[in-house]
């Protein structure tokens, strides 16, 4: 798994990097954004916005410290330091490429929410695709891994295109903060992970 995992992080991010650029790109990147913004439903608009404050860092911070209290309670030293090193790194990319790209968000017009920082990638979206790549991995050998699985993946395709319909992002963004989350957290479990699975550390 965390080398599928690996495989579509590359693929996503490497697309979204490649074609940030290009004309057409911007445009339909705009246009997904306008046409979003006049299809807005108010039941919707809760909704996206809801994802937003779940997708925020102060939120980001509070799940990964209680799932990493969860994991020292019953001894699972590796699993915390992989949590640790994967949400906060995939962070510091996503910041730093924030800087690095330093591209200007939609137009304000179309925003239903305050927004910090370039565009380019989508830093909820980097959030959500670390913590469902985590979940899907660390519980792959659980009974219920499938319903967690599930859950994972709409959990970060759903924040991805809230930032999308709240106007803060373009969809290169979105994608672009997955590729980076799945990267970031495959490469996290086969660095370090996959050694302390070898003596039997992962028991559910």
């Amino acid at each position: 798994m965390p080398y599928l995992m690996f495989c579509i992080g590359c693929v996503f991010f490497i697309f979204s990097v490649s074609v940030l650029n290009l004309m057409h790109t911007q445009i339909l990147d705009y246009q997904i954004v306008r046409i979003l913004s006049l299809h807005r439903i108010e039941w919707l608009d809760v909704i996206a916005k809801g994802l937003s404050d779940l997708g925020s860092m102060p939120f980001v911070l509070i799940f990964t410290t209680l799932w990493c209290a969860y994991w020292l309670r019953i001894r699972q030293y590796a699993i915390v330091t992989t949590i640790i090193l994967a949400v906060s790194g995939s962070s510091i990319i996503g910041w730093t490429l924030k800087w690095y790209f330093d591209r200007p968000r939609p137009a304000s017009i179309y925003h239903m929410v305050n927004s910090y920082g370039a565009s380019f990638p989508s830093g909820h979206s980097v959030s959500a695709a670390t913590l469902a790549c985590l979940a899907m991995m660390i519980y792959r050998q659980h009974q219920h891994f499938r319903s967690i699985a599930l859950i994972a993946c709409i959990w970060f395709i759903l924040m991805g295109i809230s930032r999308v319909y709240l106007g803060v992002h373009y969809p290169t963004d979105v994608l672009a903060g997955w590729g980076i989350g799945f990267l970031w957290a495959a490469l996290i479990w086969l660095g370090f992970i996959r050694i302390h699975m070898s003596k039997k550390q992962f028991n559910f």
